[in-house]
C-alpha cells in the first residue's frame, strides 16, 4: 500500500533537529555545568551528525525517537504500508548500530538517549561518562573557570 498524501505531509513536518526532548536535554546538560557543541559530525569521515558532541572527551550523544528507532519499550508498527515502515525503521536501527561501531573503532563513545526518557536522568548518564573519560588537565565539558588567583594585595598604607 502506498503512503497517503496526508501521512507523507504529516511525516515531513517531523522535525529532525531542536527537537523538545533534544531541547530538554541539552538545558539538563548546562545546568550541569557542561559545554558542548551541537549537530556535528563526530568523524568527518562518517556521514552521521550526532545531537551532542563532547569533542575532547569523545563522546556523541544521540537523542532518538521511539517510532523511528523503534525502542523496544514504545515502538509500534504501523499498519498502513506496514512492509515499507519495517524496512524503514530496521534500516534505522542498523544505521545507529553500524554509527555506534564506527565512533568506537575511533576512540568514541556513543550514548543513546530515547526520547521517553527523563532529560535530567539522561543528563546525569551524560555527565558522568564525560566526566570519567576526561583525561587529567582537560577542563572538555566543564565551565570555564580560571585556577589563577589575583594576588593578595597586602595592607594598604595608612598615612
Amino acid at each position: 500500500m502506498e503512503t497517503t498524501p496526508e501521512t507523507r505531509a504529516r511525516m515531513s513536518r517531523q522535525k529532525s533537529r531542536n527537537t523538545q526532548v533534544e531541547m530538554a536535554l541539552r538545558r539538563a546538560l548546562h545546568a550541569a555545568g557542561l559545554r558542548y557543541r551541537v549537530h556535528r559530525r563526530p568523524l568527518k569521515s562518517v556521514r552521521r551528525e550526532a545531537d551532542v558532541v563532547f569533542g575532547p572527551a569523545k563522546v556523541a550523544v544521540f537523542v532518538d525517537g521511539c517510532f523511528w528507532h523503534g525502542c523496544p519499550a514504545h515502538a509500534t508498527w504501523p499498519k498502513n504500508n506496514a512492509d515499507f515502515w519495517r524496512t524503514k525503521i530496521e534500516g534505522n536501527r542498523r544505521r545507529d548500530q553500524d554509527t555506534d561501531r564506527r565512533l568506537a573503532s575511533a576512540g568514541w563513545m556513543s550514548v543513546r538517549v530515547w526520547e521517553h526518557e527523563d532529560p535530567v536522568e539522561a543528563a546525569a548518564r551524560v555527565l558522568a561518562l564525560v566526566s570519567a573519560r576526561r583525561t587529567p588537565g582537560d577542563r572538555s565539558g566543564r565551565p570555564e573557570t580560571s585556577t589563577a588567583r589575583r594576588p593578595d594585595p597586602g595592607p594598604s598604607e595608612v598615612n
